[in-house]
């Protein structure tokens, strides 16, 4: 498999020399077996390459979500931090430091809890 396929490179663009010295194994159906083979076939891949490749890729993939989540919740904070922060200002009030100090420790316990439930309600409203 070439390092196009693995996306495996070393900062200047060299393919990296990458030990795989560990096995994975596992039982399929007939089914399974005939429908893996194909997908392989279909790509050009030796099935052993399509199984590796199928497993990195779902490894990045989880790395990535859970990069995104961590993204996701911030942005979630800013935004309650803006609403908060901003609704008082707008109306003539005045923040104190101490004020703010507490919304934001507030936005922290929180932001978690509110960046779940709204992708919850956006799968609801996707169904």
């Amino acid at each position: 498999m070439n390092t196009a396929q693995t996306g495996e490179q070393e900062a200047g663009g060299q393919a990296s020399k990458i030990s795989r010295n560990r096995t994975v194994s596992t039982k399929l159906s007939e089914i399974e077996m005939a429908e893996a083979e194909r997908m392989a076939t279909t790509r050009g891949q030796w099935l052993s390459e399509w199984v590796r490749d199928v497993i990195v890729r779902e490894l990045r993939d989880e790395a990535e979500e859970k990069i995104a989540m961590h993204a996701f919740t911030e942005l979630v904070g800013l935004e309650l931090l803006v609403m908060n922060a901003l609704q008082p200002l707008v109306s003539g009030q005045k923040m104190s430091a101490e004020q703010f100090r507490k919304l934001v420790e507030q936005i922290h316990a929180t932001k978690h809890t509110k960046a779940r439930e709204l992708l919850a309600r956006r799968g609801q409203e996707e169904e």
